[in-house]
């Protein structure tokens, strides 16, 4: 069976949940199945780590690279696999943007795979028969509020109109050319056409069913994993530690969230909520470490840091290699996730690989991924949080039970498991 799967998630050299889903699964898929032959379909070569997909290793994509990038004769992008079973196709595309829709359509008219499996909630217009999709959330459709609002097209003002006229014949005027629309428009016709959704947690699911039209027996629960090599203080190379927080500017003691700096993950809140917990409790003398790309809303973010005066003990270094990650991981006294809506909750399951404590929001997910190895607050209490803050701290006794129960927790995730069930999917299809 020829099973092909859209990598260019995956390829990203900034990834966060889906694109780091994407990425392992491939990787996975690879170790594990040695029956099938898989297509790669990419907007650009492959790099880092998706060049050898028997490497466990993180590799980020660098310039570096650019002499092990080559094809074949027939034009396909030669990278490893442990079977020999992989391999590479790009996709070229004049645009920044519908990707999917355009170019991976094309190829689907003319070249199409017996399976097609796209790791994200956008399929291509055509698409194999036996297609197989993944929804991480739909908080979107809950919440607009946190997502930004923005028109899909390039700079290029005469071309914007002309690809939001296109969408508006396309969609009978019911959709414009607008990233919210995109998203419930993409979303509506994945469920629609897909043969079969994975939806990362329960809580997905019901939010799906809640949100859609669509068959429950349709939608099959597949958790999310975590690189349990990569996030283990068993595996931290001595020496190191200095060097890699100095690297980021990061001074010891602080307290870390690690996701984009976004309204979505609820970051505005967390400043109000942490200066809170600072002004309630003198000897909370800690400093907060931001970790992430910006997003919509990190204008709000840089607003309440200097509005609370926040800024001497607030530090933002950034995009930070993955792996680095497990030593800013193991030496922040705990890790916050406040966010509003979510999926899954990926960084969750990292701190419990590297044995610190959790407070986070009270979402299903998170109750549903870390049950009694949390410490909830109510997303939208601000005291609530930053009562949260100063016991997590402080309180050595739930401090050992968070860790204790976490390293239980962890267990239950990996990104092996994900995949073969991921795998009997697409065979059962």
């Amino acid at each position: 069976m020829i099973i092909g799967i859209d990598a260019s998630r995956a390829n990203r050299e900034h990834k966060s949940g889906t694109e780091w889903y994407s990425y392992h699964l491939i990787k996975k898929l690879a170790q594990l199945d040695s029956e099938n032959e898989y297509i790669l379909y990419t907007d650009k070569p492959l790099r880092g780590g998706l060049l050898d997909l028997g490497d466990n290793d993180i590799k980020t994509a660098g310039e570096t690279e650019e002499e092990k990038i080559s094809f074949d004769k027939k034009g396909f992008q030669v990278i490893k696999s442990p079977h020999n079973n992989f391999k590479a196709k790009v996709l070229n595309w004049p645009f920044s943007f519908f990707w999917t829709l355009g170019r991976l359509s094309w190829e689907m008219i003319f070249h199409k795979p017996e399976v097609l499996f796209v790791p994200a909630h956008s399929l291509p217009l055509v698409n194999p028969k036996k297609t197989i999709a993944t929804v991480h959330d739909v908080a979107f459709y809950k919440e607009q509020s946190l997502y930004r609002a923005e028109i899909i097209g390039s700079e290029n003002r005469f071309l914007r109109r002309t690809v939001n006229f296109m969408v508006r014949i396309f969609t009978f005027n019911n959709y414009s050319a607008h990233s919210l629309d995109y998203l419930k428009w993409s979303t509506k016709f994945t469920l629609k056409r897909a043969g079969k959704i994975i939806a990362v947690s329960k809580s997905t699911k019901r939010d799906i069913l809640d949100s859609y039209k669509v068959d429950s027996s349709k939608i099959k629960v597949i958790y999310n994993g975590f690189n349990k090599d990569l996030y283990s203080r068993k595996n931290l190379k001595e020496g190191q530690e200095a060097e890699i927080l100095e690297k980021y500017g990061l001074e010891k003691p602080y307290f870390l969230y690690v996701g984009r700096l976004e309204r979505k993950k609820n970051v505005p809140m967390l400043i109000e909520a942490f200066a809170k917990a600072r002004n309630d409790n003198p000897r909370l003398n800690i400093n907060l470490a931001l970790v992430g790309d910006a997003g919509f809303g990190y204008d709000e973010v840089i607003y309440n840091i200097t509005g609370l005066d926040l800024y001497s003990c607030t530090q933002i270094p950034g995009w930070v290699d993955e792996e680095d990650m497990p030593y800013i991981y193991s030496n922040a006294e705990a890790f916050i996730f406040p966010s509003r809506r979510e999926g899954f909750g990926i960084p969750i399951l990292q701190a419990f690989g590297c044995e610190i404590p959790v407070t986070a929001s009270c979402i299903p997910p998170f109750r549903e991924i870390g049950k009694e190895a949390i410490l909830y607050f109510n997303p939208i209490d601000r005291d609530e949080m930053a009562r949260a803050i100063n016991s997590v701290v402080f309180n050595k006794d739930l401090r050992e039970k968070l860790v204790e129960k976490g390293k239980e927790r962890a267990e239950q995730f990996s990104w092996e498991k994900s995949a073969r069930e991921t795998l009997e999917e697409i065979k059962n299809l």
